[in-house]
């Protein structure tokens, strides 16, 4: 497997890169604000966190979930950036369409965007890995038409791209066909994921800006441990982005960390065990891991 080149560290005692995670919270601490905080971590930098829903679930799956109050939602992002600021931020669950909608008019209001100096990944997180709808349906065209445009980049899994494209991903044909239709949404940068497209040997993934196709390929890990996969690719490529890549390097650095998590990925309860970045713990303190 290709070595990872890690993001550097700051210094002890001075300001890390900061980043904001504007996502809900996994009671099972495999996805959600738990997998991205644990790859802010493990990559070196502070990572902030706009708390948009409470689920209840497991590695078995979601029983459950509490939306937080929208303006509640906005006033952690604006507590935030007023006081701590980010480099980067990204989005993962956001539940409603009345949570999309404040956390659109909070990013404009305090500076968040593709057209401004901290860049915004958007996942579109529609369902856990097991099938749980995680947004409801009457938020799918609020976050097409207002999130989307908002976008540095946004990062769907091909479960994701059906359901805002309405495109059934099968091959390199239709995988252009989803670059294209998400990229008319409005996002600068589109990323179809291939890591669901489960009839080939390899994990195909497709950045596009409407000029440049960007192709993005992995032997698939053979795990079946692999929650948080989205969030910590999504999670990692903030990161680079703090510390000031092209959209092209942040997704390949995030790209070469999430299959290094799936490679050290570990069983969890029951059922599907998460993504590891805690494999960095183990490596050198410094270089190429």
């Amino acid at each position: 497997m290709d070595g990872v080149e890690l993001l550097p560290c700051a210094a002890p005692g001075s300001v890390p890169k900061r980043v904001l995670t504007i996502a809900g919270s996994d009671s099972g601490g495999g996805a959600g604000i738990q997998a991205d905080m644990r790859t802010f971590a493990m990559l070196g930098v502070h990572g902030s966190v706009a708390v948009t829903a409470v689920t209840v679930q497991n590695s078995l799956g979601v029983t459950g979930f509490q939306e937080i109050a929208p303006s509640t939602v906005a006033a952690q992002i604006d507590s935030v950036m007023s006081d701590i600021g980010a480099g980067a931020a990204k989005t993962g669950m956001l539940a409603s369409a009345p949570i999309i909608d404040a956390i659109v008019d909070q990013c404009g209001a305090s500076g968040i965007g593709r057209d401004t100096s901290v860049p915004l990944v958007v996942d579109p997180v529609c369902a856990s890995m097991h099938g749980n709808q995680l947004l409801a349906d009457s938020a799918l065209g609020t976050l097409r038409d207002r999130l989307f445009p908002l976008a540095t980049v946004v990062t769907p899994n091909l479960d994701e791209v059906r359901l805002i494209t309405g495109i059934d991903v099968t091959d390199t044909a239709s995988q252009r066909d989803a670059a294209r239709a998400l990229l008319d949404l409005g996002p600068r940068w589109a990323l179809v994921k291939g890591g669901h497209l489960r009839s080939s040997d390899h994990s195909p993934d497709l950045l596009y800006d409407g000029t440049e196709f960007v192709e993005l390929d992995h032997e698939r890990i053979d795990t079946v441990h692999d929650h948080g996969a989205g969030d910590t690719l999504a999670a990692a490529i903030t990161c680079a982005l703090a510390h000031g890549y092209s959209v092209p390097d942040a997704v390949s650095f995030g790209k070469k960390w999430v299959t290094r998590c799936l490679a050290a990925a570990y069983p969890l309860g029951g059922g599907h065990g998460p993504v590891n970045p805690l494999w960095r713990v183990s490596g050198p303190a410094t270089g190429r891991a």
